[in-house]
Formats: C-alpha cells, sequence, structure tokens
C-alpha cells in the first residue's frame, strides 16, 4: 500500500515531469532550464533532482512514459485476430490507429524526439522498439493468424504489417512533420485516409475467394 509521503513523492514526480514536457516541448530541449522546470512545477530544484538525477534523465523518463501508451493498441490489435468481419473490424482498427498516432501531444514528443535523436541515440531507439516497432510486430503476428484462418494471402507477414501502417499512416505523418498542431487533418479527413488505407490494403491481401467459401 502506497503511503502519504509514496503519494505526495508521485505527486512532484508527476508535475516535474508535466512541467518538464510543456517547456521541452516550448523552447526545445536545450532551452530549458532544470531551473525553470523547477519553478514551473512549483517544486524545489532540489526535488526535481532527488527524483531524476538530470535533465536527460528527465528527458529519457518522459520520453519512455510516452511510449507507454502504445499498449491499448496493442489489445486492439491481438483482438482483430478473431475477427468476423475482417474489412470492417480493421477499418476501425485503421481509424483508431491513424488518430492515435496523429494525436497532437504525441506528434509533438514525436518531433522533439527526432530532433534530438542524435544526441540521445539510446532513448530514440527504446521509444522505436516500444512503439513503432512493438507495434508493426503485432501487426504483423495479427496478419500471420488472419492468412491461417484463410482470409489474407501473404508471404511476408512483417512487410505486409508495414504496407498496412504506412498506407494508413504515411500522409498525415509526413505532413504533421512540417506543419503546426493547427493544421492537422481533420478527423473526418483521418478517417477517410484510414479507410482508404483498409482499402488498398486489402485489394492486395485479402483473400476473397476463401472468405466467399467459409460463407
Amino acid at each position: 500500500m502506497q503511503g502519504p509521503e509514496d503519494g505526495r513523492s508521485a505527486r512532484k514526480r508527476k508535475a516535474i515531469m508535466e512541467a518538464a514536457t510543456e517547456l521541452f516541448l516550448r523552447k526545445g530541449y536545450p532551452g530549458a532550464s532544470m531551473d525553470e522546470i523547477a519553478a514551473t512545477a512549483a517544486v524545489s530544484k532540489q526535488t526535481v533532482y532527488k527524483q531524476f538525477t538530470d535533465k536527460e534523465t528527465l528527458f529519457s523518463a518522459i520520453i519512455t512514459n510516452a511510449s507507454s501508451k502504445v499498449g491499448p493498441f496493442v489489445e486492439v490489435v491481438n483482438a482483430l485476430r478473431d475477427t468476423d468481419d475482417l474489412d470492417g473490424d480493421l477499418t476501425e482498427l485503421a481509424r483508431r490507429y491513424i488518430t492515435t498516432v496523429v494525436e497532437p501531444r504525441g506528434l509533438q514528443l514525436r518531433r522533439l524526439l527526432v530532433a534530438e535523436a542524435d544526441h540521445f541515440p539510446e532513448v530514440a531507439a527504446d521509444y522505436y522498439r516500444r512503439a513503432p516497432e512493438r507495434t508493426i510486430a503485432a501487426l504483423a503476428a495479427c496478419f500471420e493468424h488472419l492468412a491461417a484462418r484463410g482470409l489474407l494471402r501473404l508471404n511476408d507477414p512483417l512487410l505486409a504489417a508495414r504496407h498496412f501502417a504506412w498506407l494508413i499512416l504515411a500522409i498525415p505523418m509526413d505532413r504533421a512533420m512540417f506543419f503546426s498542431r493547427d493544421d492537422i487533418q481533420s478527423r473526418a479527413e483521418l478517417e477517410r485516409l484510414a479507410d482508404e488505407g483498409v482499402r488498398v490494403f486489402l485489394a492486395a491481401y485479402a483473400d476473397r475467394e476463401a472468405a466467399q467459401a467459409d460463407r
């Protein structure tokens, strides 16, 4: 059970991470000082250093926390294995995928990490393994299972997963890397892109003959 002191420490840690995130996104990693982070979080500088050894550790913790949010989406991917409506369920998954990845705060953090990747290669590599690569691996395993059920035709599940991901994400992600959050496409446009991505993916990979035979 968490005691009062542990609760206060957790709240301070959360406040520090939120303050640091805001400052990193607004001023860039080099432009945000630990003094500013402490002031924004309304804690002492000593408290910041007690929770995080240095600014590098704090930055790493923020990125690790962001990568942990991929878990719920992986669960959605895994649930697709038992689909009785591949077209409909894959479309719903694609819509969730695109709106999750193009969420404004997530995009801002991605830009920040890309900007600092040369200075934090291990943090960047860890984020890639925990988020994009984990998602692709889940999609590949799901598609392999669907192929075994006769719903898809594919020789390389990993390649099929990458095709699916970039049919869905390429257009909005490319734009998002260069424009502000105010220029991100509307939800309706994102859903249209997801729907069209699924249509093209299924045109290439769906085993329609097997699907018809099962009916």
